[in-house]
Formats: C-alpha cells, sequence, structure tokens
C-alpha cells in the first residue's frame, strides 16, 4: 500500500483533532460537573432526566402553592384567633351587666366598650391578607364583604349588616389531586351562627308587665324536639285569687292544643315531655304575661352585639323593664356562647388544613431531594473518572503530537 504525503498529514491531523476533542468534552464535563452534555451522550438516561426534572419542576410549582396555602390559612387562623379573644372580653363584659346592682351609668360604660368591640369585629370582618384581598368574602376576593354600623342596628332591631361576599371558599392546589380551601366565607363565620341554645329561642311579650324572667332552655331529647321544632310555643300566665298558673300551648289554627299546664312555682323547671325540651322561669309574672319558645334560627354576631347594646342603653325605670333586662342578658350570653363556639369550628377546620399543608409539604421537601438525587445519578459526571480520563486523553494527544512531527519528517530527500 502506498501512502502518501497527504494520507499523512491527514490522518495525523485527524487524529490530534479527534484528541482535542476528546479532551475538550471532558473538560466541558469537569466544569459544568455534568456527564451529559447533549442527548447523545446517553439517549436513555436523557429522556430518564427530562422526565424526572419536569416532575421535579411541578413539585416546585406545588411547593409554592403550599407555602401560599400556610400563609393564607394562618392569616386567617390568626384572625380568628382575634376575634376569639375579643368574644371572650364581650362575654366577659355580659356577665358583668347581668349583675343586678349596676347602676344606669355603669351600663352605659359597658355599652360603650361593647360599640369598640363592634367596631373591632367588623374591621377583622373586613381584613385583607395584604394583597387588597378581602378574608372572609368567599369568591369575590376584591369585594369588602360587611357595610353596616351598630347605630343602625341598634335603632332597628329587625336589620343587620349586610352582606355582599358569597358562600365560596377559595382554593389552590397542592398535589395533582387534591385541592385545599384558604379562606371561608363570611356567611359561614359571622352569620349563620345558631340562635338561643342551638335548638330553640326564647323571649317575652313587649307587653308583659310582672317580672317573669324565662332563661334559654334546654332540649332534653333531640329527636322529639326535631320532630316538632316547626311549631313555635307560647307559655302563658294568669293570676287568679293569687294563684299563678301557667298553660304553654302550640300555634295550631285556629285552635292552639294545650301542652302543658299548672301552677307556676318560681325556679322550677317546666318539663315538656313530648317536646323533649325544659325551661325554667322565675320571678313573678303578672296576670296576661307571656313568653314564646320558637325553633333556633341563624343570627349574626353583629346582631347579638347590637341587642345586647340596645339592651343596655335603654333605660330601666321598673321591675318589669328589669325583668326584660334581664332576659336581654341571658338571651345575649346564649348567642355569643354560640358565637365562640361557631368561631371554635372554624378555627378547627382552618388548623386541620393547616395541618394537611404541613404535611404535604414536608413530603414534597422529600420528593424534592428524591428527584435531586435522581437526576444527580442520570446526569452528574463521575469527577474522579473524569479527571482521570482528561489526563490520559491529554498524554494521547501530547504522543498523536509528537508522533505527528516525527512521521511528518520522513521524506526520501533526506537521502538523496
Amino acid at each position: 500500500m502506498r501512502i502518501s504525503t497527504n494520507m499523512i498529514y491527514d490522518a495525523g491531523v485527524s487524529s490530534i483533532n479527534q484528541q482535542i476533542a476528546a479532551a475538550l468534552k471532558l473538560q466541558q464535563q469537569v466544569s459544568s460537573g455534568k456527564r451529559i452534555l447533549t442527548p447523545s451522550d446517553d439517549p436513555v438516561a436523557a429522556a430518564q432526566a427530562l422526565q424526572v426534572q419536569q416532575a421535579k419542576d411541578v413539585n416546585s410549582q406545588f411547593s409554592t402553592n403550599l407555602n401560599n396555602a400556610q400563609s393564607a390559612l394562618g392569616l386567617e387562623d390568626t384572625q380568628l384567633s382575634t376575634i376569639t379573644d375579643a368574644l371572650t372580653r364581650v362575654r366577659e363584659l355580659t356577665v358583668q351587666a347581668g349583675n343586678s346592682v349596676l347602676s344606669s351609668a355603669n351600663r352605659q360604660a359597658i355599652a360603650v366598650e361593647l360599640r369598640a368591640r363592634f367596631d373591632q369585629l367588623m374591621g377583622i370582618a373586613n381584613a385583607t391578607d395584604g394583597t387588597g384581598q378581602y378574608l372572609f368574602s368567599g369568591y369575590k376576593g376584591s369585594t369588602q364583604p360587611f357595610s353596616g354600623s351598630v347605630d343602625t342596628l341598634v335603632a332597628a332591631p329587625a336589620s343587620d349588616v349586610s352582606y355582599l361576599g358569597d358562600d365560596g371558599q377559595r382554593t389552590l392546589q397542592i398535589t395533582p389531586s387534591n385541592d385545599v380551601a384558604i379562606s371561608d366565607s363570611g356567611n359561614d363565620v359571622f352569620r349563620r351562627i345558631a340562635a338561643g341554645n342551638g335548638y330553640f329561642t326564647t323571649t317575652y311579650a313587649s307587653t308583659n308587665g310582672g317580672t317573669g324572667v324565662i332563661d334559654t332552655g334546654t332540649v332534653t331529647d333531640p329527636a322529639a324536639w326535631a320532630a316538632t321544632a316547626n311549631t313555635p310555643l307560647t307559655v302563658s300566665f294568669a293570676v287568679v285569687a293569687g294563684v299563678t298558673t301557667y298553660t304553654v300551648a302550640d300555634s295550631a289554627s285556629p285552635t292552639p292544643n294545650t301542652l302543658a299546664a299548672g301552677t307556676y312555682v318560681a325556679g322550677q323547671a317546666i318539663t315538656l315531655a313530648t317536646q323533649g325540651i325544659s325551661f325554667t322561669v322565675s320571678g313573678a309574672p303578672a296576670n296576661g304575661d307571656s313568653f314564646s319558645i320558637a325553633p333556633s334560627s341563624s343570627q349574626s354576631l353583629f346582631r347579638t352585639l347590637a341587642n345586647l347594646i340596645g339592651a343596655l342603653e335603654r333605660p330601666v325605670t321598673s321591675a318589669a323593664s328589669e325583668a326584660k333586662y334581664r332576659v336581654d342578658v341571658g338571651s345575649a350570653l346564649a348567642n355569643l356562647d354560640q358565637a365562640n363556639s361557631n368561631i371554635l369550628n372554624v378555627r378547627t377546620a382552618v388548623g386541620s388544613r393547616l395541618n394537611e399543608v404541613t404535611s404535604q409539604d414536608n413530603m414534597n421537601g422529600d420528593l424534592d431531594l428524591q428527584y435531586a438525587k435522581t437526576l444527580a445519578t442520570l446526569q452528574d459526571v463521575d469527577m474522579t473518572k473524569a479527571l482521570s480520563d482528561l489526563m490520559q486523553t491529554q498524554t494521547n494527544l501530547q504522543a498523536a503530537q509528537k508522533s505527528f512531527a516525527a512521521v511528518s519528517q520522513l521524506s526520501l530527500f533526506s537521502y538523496i
């Protein structure tokens, strides 16, 4: 075989270029720390690495959502905690308001602080998350949920604050198949609160002239009450020859049904076994006085406060008005307990969701580490082996360069 001079040069240059290319690739692997510089370096590993990287990116987005969810739920829990503290103080003031030795000035002073608490709670109900989104407006994050004033509610006992939000709960996706609620509607927090003892409410007739006071009552048989809860009851009193009797009747039309009747004994519980309820009347009802018992309906926290403030600011000028005041205070205590129970239920739900988010965040952190480990196995270069191969390639390159220099000097002209 004849070897031309051009062949010698071409082969030498090709060999040197191959060694340079190999050294360059090794140098890039060492400098980048990656074994796969292009998909052709390892097609199978490159495809696997792409899938793992995509899963890692999705996990990172979920981690961002989890952080946002933790922030939103933590802020809501803080606001609910503030509400709980405010309600604790309101209840203390209500118990104080029930003290029979309080003067009119004392009651007015309590009413002044309750007005401040009303404004505080209204401010919390209209709180934002710092980005302009209202916490308790449902899906309508940009709409202020509540409007109204204590003066309006006190002046109009049948009125209530206006709610401009909706019943939605904003959510964030924290896993491919799981969304978590990060808010609660103002209706659920402040308005949908069962009045009275949660089953029924008691109140006096505006025409009562005696000193009778009815308590909030209890349910002795929830199933029996549920079977008849749509029928309001009336407790009427009659005084004949110094003897006071009572009659409990329903609201059947045209003739009410008498459910119970007997001689009134102050402070003695009146139990209706068929209805599954019990209540107590104390004091001395006058002839013709009556009390009503009605199934519990929803009453907002703001309406409860306004009723209490109205009772405190209403003049107490007689024993009869004192009795009505005591019934109002007792009703306020029961309604405040219901409101506090509702807030605790909401906080429990928020805490449960916060625990879920925290648990998922920890799991996502573990997944992120696992994805990083898998990517390292697929992509990262073995630094010891790469450096060793680079040194060997450099040696090969030097040998190729020296051998080419020696071979390229071969010529017949040197021997002529």
